[in-house]
């Protein structure tokens, strides 16, 4: 059974930028989000982390007011999604997996676009769109066609865009995915430093080493919430010891360790292997056992446990 802890939400409802009720959404036969509850509050980045397939897309579309839940009920930045779905879009910036850039404008051509879908004021324009392009480090290709731009640079083109209203809360589905680690990176700081202006991030990632970067986090599987805290809040709920073998046949040794009483899990992680051991369990039975089957143990070592150990055992549970 998969564990769950839920923060308490006593904090006044006005600090939540996002509170979710039991929120669920079905299509037809298919359950995408089931009874979804959490609370985001203002000034924070939150991941949402899941592998694909899990729902995060279709609860950023909840939120973002373009779809409606089968159940529940949300609330952002105090409006709700089912009643005041157009006053939302006037406060947020939402940025999907496959943000809508215009590849035959230029970079400067597609934040006017989207100053025009937002009703920018012309006389604030100039001044914010510079900014923008300064932020993003856009300004020397503001004369590029989008199509030319590198995946990391269109990645920030699509934030300037969804910023160019100047929104309190921004939607992000995905924002990194198949960006280059430098370009991710680079992104991360952009991130931050509109936290340090007052805006309120919702961020969607397969990237646990992304979640690591937030303030809470909630993980995610077939739509239903498996944990939700700071990351060091999930991975102190990894139960037993988590130790690192690096060993000879590894494929056979993971089977062998996975149908071993008290072994809570045991999986690959490069040329290693992670085992969680009950407390009652010691590494010297596992030596003996592995040894015992013509597998040789080339170091053992207990390690702290990293978000992807934490989800991946949580799955087995």
């Amino acid at each position: 059974m998969a564990f769950f802890l839920f923060l308490s939400s006593a904090h006044n409802f006005l600090m939540d930028a996002i509170r979710a009720e039991n929120l669920n959404k079905q299509f037809g036969s298919t359950s995408a989000v089931n009874g979804l509850s959490l609370a985001v509050r203002r000034g924070e980045i939150f991941g949402l982390v899941g592998p694909d397939g899990s729902g995060k897309t279709t609860i950023m579309r909840m939120f973002a007011g373009i779809m409606s839940p089968s159940g529940g009920e949300a609330s952002i930045l105090g409006h709700s999604i089912q009643t005041d779905s157009e006053r939302i879009k006037d406060k947020i910036g939402y940025m999907a997996q496959r943000f809508a850039l215009y590849g035959d404008l230029t970079v400067l051509e597609n934040i006017h676009f989207y100053a025009d879908l937002y009703d920018v004021p012309q006389k604030e324009r100039p001044a914010r769109i510079q900014r923008l392009l300064s932020f993003s480090n856009l300004t020397p290709f503001q004369s590029r066609l989008a199509q030319n731009l590198s995946g990391g640079m269109k990645q920030k083109l699509g934030l300037a865009c969804a910023l160019v209203h100047t929104p309190e809360l921004l939607l992000l589905d995905e924002p990194t995915n198949g960006v280059d680690p430098v370009s991710r990176r680079d992104f991360w700081n952009i991130l931050y430093d509109l936290l340090h202006e007052g805006v309120t991030i919702f961020i969607s990632t397969a990237y646990l080493d992304e979640a690591e970067r937030c303030h809470r986090i909630g993980l995610i599987h077939q739509g239903s919430l498996l944990s939700l805290g700071t990351p060091g809040e999930i991975k102190a709920l990894l139960q037993g010891e988590l130790w690192e073998i690096r060993c000879t046949q590894k494929m056979k040794a993971r089977e062998i360790l996975q149908n071993q009483p008290g072994i809570r899990n045991a999986g690959i992680f490069g040329d290693r292997i992670h085992a969680v051991l009950d407390h009652e369990r010691t590494v010297e039975e596992l030596e003996k056992i592995l040894a015992g089957s013509g597998v040789e143990i080339l170091s053992m070592r207990k390690i702290s446990p990293s978000l992807e150990d934490v989800f991946i055992s949580t799955l087995k549970t």
